[in-house]
């Protein structure tokens, strides 16, 4: 069997959605429209947390900061599957699948860090309110951000090193619409003992602990909240909670049940529309779900257009 890793001209072949020659129009007008939603949504909601001096706080840096998050998330996948669909190709080269699967890591991490940040500048505006400014200074969150894309360039370096001293043959079929980690490790002839369990050690740090933080966060909001006499106060805390919850469930409830069940599923079915799910459905859900949600967001959007639309 032809070695492709270390040659720089194999290629691996994705299987994509479906087969079926008469739905590629339909998935490739479907996917593109999701894609310019999403591209459209996010890009507005970072001109308007910029422009709007109202929203220069820390909950709305790190929302700027997943808007841009979820745009690079989706351009990692979606316009490579795009191109293959007008070209009728399905074939994607090593250097290119495992530069796919490392920004893919990169950005589902940051998705998961940001998310947990967000959890804790809640925690801290509505349970220690008058040490809020000094706790949640623009050096710390700064600093977290950074803090944040360090360790993720870090861990899917780790992961890249681990998945080149595996062997692939030439025309390895992917079972995916993208390169996903999970899947190159089942498609590989070499041993991936060390690569699983750093899968698992990764998705149990960079996951669950996250996960149990932003539990313990909203555990203490709600029990602040159920103390709180001001309804305008409730009022206001439920809005900002509200649109973070949405897109911690919607994250949460399809990339971590992807990331630890698919080293040893078989399905790869219900591993792709979970993907479609948290790479492609929810970057384009966020927008809406904190516009429609958050009055702050949803009024700094409408100043932002009515800006654009009285320009000559």
């Amino acid at each position: 069997m032809e070695s492709a890793n270390h040659t720089g001209i194999a290629e691996f072949v994705l299987l994509g959605l479906s087969d079926d020659p008469q739905l590629q129009p339909l998935f490739f007008g479907l996917f593109l429209c999701m894609y310019l939603v999403t591209l459209l949504g996010n890009l507005l909601i970072i001109l308007a947390v910029s422009s709007d001096s109202h929203l220069h706080s820390p909950m709305y840096f790190f929302l700027c900061n997943l808007s841009f998050v979820e745009l690079c998330l989706t351009s990692a996948t979606i316009p490579k599957m795009l191109v293959n669909i007008q070209a009728q190709r399905k074939d994607i080269s090593y250097r290119g699948c495992l530069t796919q699967v490392y920004f893919l890591m990169i950005f589902a991490g940051m998705d998961n860090f940001l998310l947990t940040l967000m959890a804790y500048d809640r925690f801290v505006a509505i349970c220690q309110p008058l040490n809020y400014t000094v706790i949640m200074n623009p050096r710390l969150c700064v600093l977290l951000v950074l803090l944040s894309w360090l360790i993720m360039f870090w861990v899917s370096l780790l992961h890249i090193l681990l998945l080149k001293r595996l062997t692939f043959s030439t025309g390895t079929t992917v079972p995916h619409f993208f390169c996903e980690l999970s899947q190159l490790l089942k498609a590989t002839s070499s041993n991936t003992l060390i690569n699983i369990i750093l899968l698992y050690v990764v998705t149990a740090l960079l996951g669950v602990f996250p996960v149990t933080g932003i539990l313990y966060s909203y555990s203490q909001i709600v029990s602040s909240l159920m103390r709180m006499s001001s309804s305008v106060g409730k009022s206001k805390a439920f809005s900002t909670c509200g649109s973070h919850l949405c897109v911690v469930s919607l994250f949460y409830g399809t990339g971590l049940g992807v990331h630890l069940s698919s080293a040893r599923t078989h399905s790869s079915q219900g591993n792709m529309i979970a993907s479609v799910m948290y790479t492609v459905v929810t970057p384009m859900l966020n927008p809406f779900i904190y516009s429609l949600r958050n009055k702050d967001v949803k009024g700094a959007l409408g100043r932002l257009l009515s800006r654009a639309a009285s320009c000559p």
